[in-house]
């Protein structure tokens, strides 16, 4: 399977797969123990190598994967944010982690709604969820502003298993009757 090129546009926001370029950011992002505090912890560069090539293999064997968020005015990688759906999960999850530089300013929603918005039309899902860490209230937030609810507590495959996390969700039809014109 060939690597897809999507080219996603917001506002302030351009979402792709990702690109070799991004990794020195994605390695502070993980290795940052604040940014890394609820998807595993800080890293080694080297690990998080290992973790960056997640998302490139997944867009190469499922046809999916997170995008590399990329701000329109600086060139800033900023963080990833899109479709993730590993062997055994809990459902079509629609995933982000963003570099401290974009906390606070709407990026994750504003990608998030580019994100949703492709994984319904693109992959045909009708649900979407967010495994999110009980205490990381941040993100909670994100869930929320994109129209998610709380599902209740799941759980992750082996080796994830004793990870803590609730479900945020919402179907198709949710999101679409929230966005009628």
């Amino acid at each position: 399977m060939a690597f897809p090129d999507i080219h996603i546009e917001t506002e302030r926001l351009i979402l792709r797969p990702p690109h070799a370029e991004d990794f020195d950011d994605f390695a502070q992002m993980q290795g940052d123990p604040d940014a890394a505090r609820f998807i595993g912890g800080a890293v080694s560069r080297a690990e998080a190598w290992r973790r960056f090539l997640w998302q490139p293999g997944a867009w190469l064997v499922q046809g999916f994967g997170m995008f590399g968020v990329i701000e329109k005015a600086t060139g800033l990688w900023l963080g990833q944010i899109g479709p993730w759906k590993p062997e055994g999960w809990p459902g079509n999850e629609i995933g982000y982690a963003f570099h401290p530089r974009a906390w606070g300013k709407g990026f994750a929603t504003e990608a998030g709604s580019a994100a949703i918005d492709w994984a319904f039309s693109s992959l045909g899902w009708s649900d979407i969820i967010h495994c999110i860490d009980p205490d990381n209230i941040a993100s909670q937030n994100v869930a929320k502003r994109l129209g998610s609810t709380l599902q209740g507590p799941g759980t992750l495959p082996p080796p994830f298993e004793h990870v803590a996390i609730e479900v945020w969700g919402q179907t198709r039809v949710h999101w679409q009757q929230r966005h009628l014109p």
